[in-house]
């Protein structure tokens, strides 16, 4: 089950989905918010997410946009406690349209990794409620991972897997051959004996090696990268990433110009092999005990 291919998924709140970041709480949280869903059966006043119900950080977030009533797309869904949950839960994400074609042309299966990263911005919370720090930027951050143990057509999902899953916005959509669901392993296997975590999770807190945006730039767009990451041998490690002119080299890292769109980034480890212990190290040092 160790992954061939890592998946960066972009999810969560930003600009165009939501209207702003997600936010980083004083304390160093992370705070995903997922983004609004008309048709989705599940709204932010039912999602806790650190004992915070997201029905008030969103109203006040959003300039009240949107409120606690206002459907959302919870997807990935890797919390086990954001919401009630039926017998058989397991951690799980759902795919389709153009999005899902890049996974199924990149041979995506089980074993694979996904890398959940959104837009976060520091935040604080007063006696008026949630504003947005003014002195802070906003940032790309890695907040979630899912290994695949399963891989399922929405329209073809098992009775069993329906029994604890039919909650799930994806769930809600019709009418698309493409509508995809991956299911979560039971545990995370990055080919080394480690400790025992799920087979999907989040990170609590904001740490450093969790942000990908460059501390030295102005837009979160611009990533700070281990040097590995550098195009070889005529291969770039992420895919929508092949224009030389994005990479820049330096002593220490790698700056990307990441594109400004776009869902799902593979990076393929035959072809990376370095890419397996940078982001078990990262998922080690960072999952607590609380990320199930």
């Amino acid at each position: 089950m160790t992954p061939r291919r890592i998946i960066f998924s972009r999810k969560g709140f930003d600009s165009s989905s939501g209207g702003c970041p997600s936010p980083i709480l004083p304390d160093g949280r992370l705070l995903s918010l997922p983004i609004p869903d008309t048709r989705s059966s599940v709204t932010f006043g039912d999602i806790d997410h650190h004992g915070i119900r997201l029905g008030d950080p969103v109203a006040q977030l959003t300039r009240h946009k949107l409120n606690a009533g206002s459907g959302a797309h919870i997807d990935p869904d890797i919390n086990a406690r954001a919401l009630p949950r039926q017998p058989g839960w397991r951690g799980l994400f759902g795919q389709s349209g153009a999005a899902q074609g890049h996974l199924k042309n990149q041979g995506i299966a089980p074993g694979d990794l996904f890398v959940f990263f959104g837009l976060f911005r520091p935040a604080l919370v007063t006696d008026d409620g949630w504003r947005f720090d003014p002195a802070e930027p906003a940032r790309h951050v890695i907040w979630g991972w899912l290994q695949i143990g399963e891989i399922a057509a929405v329209d073809e999902a098992s009775p069993a897997v329906r029994a604890w899953a039919d909650y799930h916005p994806h769930f809600r959509w019709q009418g698309d051959a493409s509508n995809t669901l991956y299911l979560a392993a039971d545990h995370l296997d990055l080919g080394e004996a480690e400790q025992k975590l799920p087979g999907a999770g989040w990170f609590e807190r904001h740490r450093a090696s969790l942000q990908l945006t460059d501390r030295r730039a102005t837009r979160p767009g611009i990533w700070a990268l281990p040097r590995w990451f550098h195009p070889r041998d005529g291969k770039v490690p992420l895919t929508y990433h092949s224009r030389a002119d994005r990479w820049q080299r330096e002593t220490h890292r790698v700056v990307l110009q990441a594109v400004a769109r776009g869902q799902e980034f593979v990076l393929d480890t035959t072809d990376y092999p370095e890419a397996l212990p940078w982001v078990r190290c990262i998922i080690r040092s960072n999952a607590g005990a609380d990320c199930g």
